[in-house]
């Protein structure tokens, strides 16, 4: 995925869903949430808290809400597109400009700035087992100074990198994300610390 510097280069890029994304855009502008990018892509946060994200994929064009599983959703437009990887994160995804519901997208930030005020926040699992891919036991074989590296990052940390890995199929992209962390975990990084 390309990274972007700006909204409008987000949204320039996205051929696409170009107006449909203007129009997400502008209807959150409207609830005074502060526009930021994460990962590339246009992220709505409140008080340094993630709310709301917008992003154009192949079939279809989508906002996310960071924890909207929180949220009441009677008309069931919310749904987990990451079944088993993501519990807070909930998708609502458009096919055309027609299926956006200003008033309802309204609600929803809302109601999720309603819930971080109020403290309420699903918390990644943190006992869940770290399982170090093949890939990853291979380099610490060969170089043990970058597998006292790796010991030495947080669990959390530690688990990230090797979901990263894990997460990958294809050979190629194991190989590509293997170079990319190798550099990050000699220098103690997490790999979404930039994010952080």
């Amino acid at each position: 995925m390309q990274s972007h510097k700006t909204v409008e280069a987000y949204i320039a890029s996205q051929k696409q869903w170009n107006r449909e994304l203007v129009t997400l855009r502008e209807i959150l502008l409207s609830t005074g949430l502060k526009e930021e990018i994460k990962w590339g892509a246009p992220i709505y946060t409140y008080e340094g808290k993630n709310v709301v994200g917008i992003a154009g994929f192949k079939s279809y064009f989508g906002i996310w809400f960071h924890q909207g599983a929180l949220l009441e959703d009677p008309k069931k437009k919310l749904i987990n597109a990451q079944e088993g990887i993501t519990k807070a994160l909930r998708q609502w995804r458009f096919s055309n400009i027609e299926e956006i519901d200003a008033k309802l997208i309204k609600s929803f930030v809302k109601a999720s700035v309603h819930n971080l005020k109020e403290g309420k926040v699903i918390k990644p699992a943190t006992n869940k087992p770290l399982t170090v891919p093949k890939e990853l036991n291979a380099l610490f074989k060969k170089n043990s100074d970058f597998h006292q590296s790796f010991k030495a990052l947080s669990k959390g940390k530690q688990r990230d990198y090797a979901d990263y890995i894990s997460e990958a199929v294809r050979p190629e992209t194991k190989a590509s994300r293997l170079a990319k962390i190798i550099p990050m975990i000699e220098k103690g990084i997490g790999l979404n610390d930039k994010y952080k």
